[in-house]
C-alpha cells in the first residue's frame, strides 16, 4: 500500500463549492441594481444563486446562465433547484431542508428521501426531453443545451430512477454500494495511513479547517462525514441508501484502454458544510462557551438553507399551471410532497436560470445577443484556466469578476494557495481585469474589474 494520494482529496468532480455562499450582486464596488444577468463558470451547486435571490428587492430582476465541466453537475444543479422550488403546500419548509441537505450532501440517504429523489427525477427527464425551443420552468431552463446534452441528462435521470441499494444489503452486485465506494476513495487517497485515519481527520481538522476559521465544524461531526459520507443527519432514521446524485463516472486507462468506471469520484476532505455551513448573519448560531461553539456547522446550513428557502416563498408568482386570471386552488391536505410536477413548482417572479452547454464560454463571444452582456461573471477555483481574454468581450463595462480561491482545498499548502492567488491575478491582468483594491481584504474569492483604459 502506497502513501496513499493527497492530491486526490477534492476528487475530480465538484458535488459542492469550496467556498460560502455569496449575494454575487453585492461582491463589487456597488451594489447592481435592476436587472442583472450573471454567469456561473463551474459553480457546483446552487448556493450562489439561492443567496444571490434573497438578497433582491421585489423590483429587481436575476438572469442566470450556468455552464458546468459535467453534465452529472447540471443533474444534480437541476435537482437541488427542483427540491428549492417546491411548494411548501406540498412539503413545509424544515422538511424541505433537511432533504435538500440530505441530498446536498450525504453519500447515503433514507428511504423516504430516496422517494423524493425518485420522483424528482422522473419530473426532470421528461422536462430535459420534453424541452425543446422554450423552457418549461424559467428557473430549470435547458433548452440551450445541445441534444447530445440533454440526451445525457435524460440517461442521468434515469440512472436514478433504479432500485439504489442498501448498506445493509446483502445483495450489491450490480449497483454502486455508496459505503464501498467511499471507502475506496478514502483507502486511495490515505495509502498507508489508513489504519490511523481518525487522526489523519483530526488533523485535517484542526490544523486545517479550524486555522481557516471553519471552528463551527464539529469534530463528532466531521469525522462522520470523513468516514461514511454522511454530513448531515438530522432527525432519528435509517441513512444506509446510496444517494445516486452523487456518482459519476470516471474514465482510467487500463492497458492502454481507456475505461469509465462509476463511483464516488468528489471531494472527501473539504466537506460539503463550506456551501452554506460556515457563515451566517445571525451572530447567535457562532457563539461559544468555553472555547467551543455551542452550535455545528450542521445547524448554520440547516438555519441558512430554511431562511433561502423562505426568501423564495417571499418572491413567489404563481405556478405555470395557474391561469393569470384564475384563483390558486386551496391545497389538498393530502397534497403529497413526492407528486409535485415541474409545472406545479413555485414560479419567482424576476428569476430565470437557464444551463448553457459545457463547451459554450469560448462561443460566446461569437453571439451578438452576449456582447457586453454579463453584469457578473464568476469562476470556481477548478475553471479558472477558462477565464481567459475573451472575457472582456461578454463582460458589461461595469462588469465584476468574481474567481473562487484555493483557501478550502485542504490539499492545497499556504504556499500553493498563495501562488494560485497571484496566478489568478496575472490571468485576470491578461484578460484586461484588474483587482478591486478598494474592497476589504477576502482570501475566498478574488474580485476584479475591468481595467480602465
Amino acid at each position: 500500500m502506497s502513501a496513499g494520494r493527497a492530491s486526490e482529496g477534492a476528487g475530480c468532480v465538484t458535488w459542492w463549492g469550496f467556498s460560502p455562499a455569496r449575494d454575487l450582486l453585492s461582491t463589487g464596488p456597488v451594489r447592481l441594481e435592476g436587472e442583472v444577468n450573471v454567469l456561473l463558470v463551474g459553480s457546483g451547486d446552487p448556493r450562489h444563486i439561492l443567496k444571490t435571490i434573497s438578497g433582491l428587492q421585489d423590483h429587481e430582476t436575476l438572469n442566470v446562465w450556468v455552464i458546468e465541466n459535467s453534465m452529472e453537475v447540471v443533474a444534480r444543479q437541476l435537482l437541488l433547484l427542483y427540491l428549492a422550488l417546491m411548494p411548501k403546500e406540498n412539503m413545509g419548509n424544515n422538511e424541505k431542508t433537511e432533504v435538500f441537505l440530505e441530498l446536498f450532501g450525504n453519500g447515503e440517504i433514507r428511504s423516504q428521501t430516496e422517494q423524493t429523489l425518485r420522483h424528482a427525477a422522473s419530473q426532470l427527464s421528461l422536462s430535459v426531453t420534453e424541452t425543446l425551443e422554450t423552457a418549461t420552468h424559467p428557473c430549470l431552463n435547458t433548452s440551450l443545451l445541445k441534444f447530445k446534452e440533454r440526451d445525457e441528462l435524460a440517461r442521468i435521470f434515469k440512472l436514478w430512477l433504479q432500485p439504489q441499494p442498501s448498506s445493509s444489503s446483502s445483495k450489491c452486485s450490480a449497483p454502486i454500494l455508496m459505503s464501498k465506494a467511499w471507502d475506496y476513495r478514502v483507502r486511495q487517497h490515505l495509502g498507508t495511513r489508513y489504519d490511523s485515519k481518525k487522526s489523519c481527520f483530526d488533523w485535517d481538522l484542526t490544523m486545517k479547517l479550524h486555522e481557516k476559521g471553519c471552528g463551527v465544524i464539529n469534530k463528532q461531526q466531521y469525522t462522520r462525514w470523513r468516514e461514511r459520507g454522511l454530513a448531515f443527519e438530522m432527525r432519528e432514521g435509517v441513512y444506509q441508501i446510496t444517494n445516486p446524485s452523487l456518482l459519476s463516472s470516471r474514465v482510467f486507462t487500463q492497458k492502454g484502454d481507456k475505461v469509465a468506471v462509476r463511483g464516488y469520484w468528489g471531494d472527501i476532505v473539504s466537506s460539503p458544510y463550506l456551501s452554506f455551513g460556515i457563515e451566517t448573519d445571525d451572530k447567535s448560531l457562532l457563539k461559544t462557551q468555553n472555547g467551543q461553539h455551542i452550535k455545528t456547522a450542521q445547524d448554520i446550513s440547516f438555519a441558512n438553507v430554511q431562511e433561502l428557502f423562505q426568501s423564495l416563498s417571499s418572491r413567489r408568482g404563481w405556478p405555470t399551471t395557474f391561469q393569470s386570471d384564475a384563483e390558486p386552488e386551496e391545497p389538498s391536505p393530502e397534497a403529497d410532497g413526492k407528486s409535485v410536477s415541474i409545472n406545479d413548482l413555485m414560479c419567482l417572479n424576476g428569476i430565470s436560470v437557464t444551463f448553457l452547454p459545457m463547451d459554450s464560454l469560448n462561443k460566446l463571444p461569437e453571439k451578438q445577443k452576449y456582447s457586453h452582456f454579463f453584469n457578473i461573471i464568476y469562476f470556481s477555483a477548478s475553471c479558472v484556466h477558462q477565464f481567459g481574454p475573451t472575457t472582456r468581450q461578454i463582460a458589461a463595462p461595469d462588469a465584476v469578476i468574481v474567481v473562487e480561491l484555493a483557501k478550502y482545498i485542504l490539499d492545497v499548502n499556504k504556499e500553493q494557495e498563495a501562488g494560485f492567488a497571484k496566478k489568478v491575478v496575472s490571468i485576470a491582468l491578461e484578460a484586461e481585469f484588474e483587482p478591486w483594491r478598494e474592497g476589504k481584504s477576502d482570501d475566498v474569492h478574488a474580485v476584479f474589474v475591468p481595467q480602465r483604459k
